[in-house]
């Protein structure tokens, strides 16, 4: 496992744009598939997207597609997500997470094993 942390959160209007970052305590963080979910109040947490260690195979979830782009930058350890366009409905926690090896098949909640702490993205109306 390897720790994350994020941050980059906050409140934003529609429209606007918002970037987290999520940066890994190990070096070997290059060797980590890394996901990005999300959990708004009173729903289940939900796939957002995924990078492959390499950072060549990008994943996105229907809702975001178009307006989010998932990056990472494995000599400082750190991803990102670059959230534009955003609308109230992307309010939610947002949680990064990673994974050591390939990119897992079905990107769910259950195939990542390492968590950050969550940053609240607020966007209004």
């Amino acid at each position: 496992q390897v720790q994350l942390v994020e941050s980059g959160g906050g409140l934003v209007q529609a429209g606007g744009s918002l970037r987290l970052s999520c940066t890994a305590s190990r070096r070997n963080f290059r060797s980590y598939v890394m996901g990005w979910f999300r959990q708004a109040p009173g729903k289940e947490r939900e796939f957002v997207s995924a990078i492959s260690w390499s950072g060549v195979n990008t994943y996105y979830a229907d809702s975001v597609k178009g307006r989010f782009t998932v990056s990472r930058d494995n000599a400082k350890n750190t991803g990102f997500l670059q959230m534009n366009s955003l609308k109230p409905e992307d309010t939610a926690v947002y949680y990064c997470a990673a994974v050591l090896g390939v990119v897992p098949k079905g990107l769910t909640e259950a195939d990542f094993d390492s968590w950050g702490q969550g940053a609240q993205v607020t966007v209004s109306s």
